[in-house]
């Protein structure tokens, strides 16, 4: 029997909240709701979510702060609301790890539009067993990319990234050696129609690059920057 998929979604309005997980059930999904920043992260710890949605302006604890506490331990799938626009606060979103960012006024109908893009990407995201038989590796010296498990391991450590990181680490990793803009990148690693700017790929890419570090600087180093241009993936140390 497949199992039903579990949204969060957290918004201190009850019209809101009531509004998505309305348009939400439709699509046949399980909803939670909670109030605040605080309940957020208490039961995206006490439950396993295949996406949550967080209000950034909330009392107790904002969204922001919810999110960069979830992504202490978790990579579920994050969708940040605010009313608030403007660049500044789209990058601090992605920054705390956000998958997503949907300035309010907002088409509920988007919201599931980009909830199903997102869970689309992750749907495997969830550990498979490990005797599964993968037919689609992407292998280096430093680092292996197993795509039907969506795992990535630097130097034998496995890696926990956001589906996001994932898409976009994968993504360099099956084209070796070539660049591309931030341009190409948002479009190609984003899908949809995303409205977001050049520093949203920036600061992917440096969430990336710390995570990687962390257990190998040599797969770390395989992201590079090509100055004036944008990104691209080098193979390195493979003699």
């Amino acid at each position: 029997m497949e199992e039903q998929i579990r949204i969060l979604v957290v918004d201190d309005e009850d019209r809101i909240r009531r509004l998505l997980k309305m348009y939400l059930e439709r699509e046949g999904y399980e909803v939670d709701e909670g109030e605040n920043g605080v309940q957020a992260v208490e039961m995206a710890s006490a439950r396993d979510y295949h996406a949550i949605v967080l209000d950034i302006m909330m009392p107790e604890m904002n969204g922001l702060e919810a999110c960069a506490a979830i992504r202490e331990t978790q990579t579920t799938p994050i969708v940040l609301l605010t009313a608030k626009g403007e660049e500044a606060n789209r990058v601090e979103g992605f920054e705390t790890g956000a998958d997503d960012y949907i300035v309010k006024p907002f088409s509920p109908r988007e919201v599931v539009l980009r909830i199903k893009a997102i869970l689309r990407r992750s749907a495997t995201t969830s550990p498979i067993s490990t005797t599964a038989s993968s037919k689609d590796l992407v292998v280096f010296k430093h680092l292996t990319i197993d795509h039907d498990a969506h795992r990535v391991t630097a130097d034998g450590t496995e890696v926990n990234l956001t589906p996001k990181e994932y898409e976009l680490l994968y993504f360099l990793a099956k084209a070796p050696d070539k660049v591309f803009d931030r341009e190409q990148l948002l479009k190609e690693v984003w899908h949809y129609d995303f409205f977001g700017d050049l520093r949203t790929v920036d600061t992917h890419v440096k969430r990336l690059r710390e995570k990687l570090n962390r257990v190998s600087e040599s797969a770390a180093k395989m992201i590079v920057t090509v100055w004036g241009v944008g990104y691209k993936f080098e193979v390195v140390d493979e003699d």
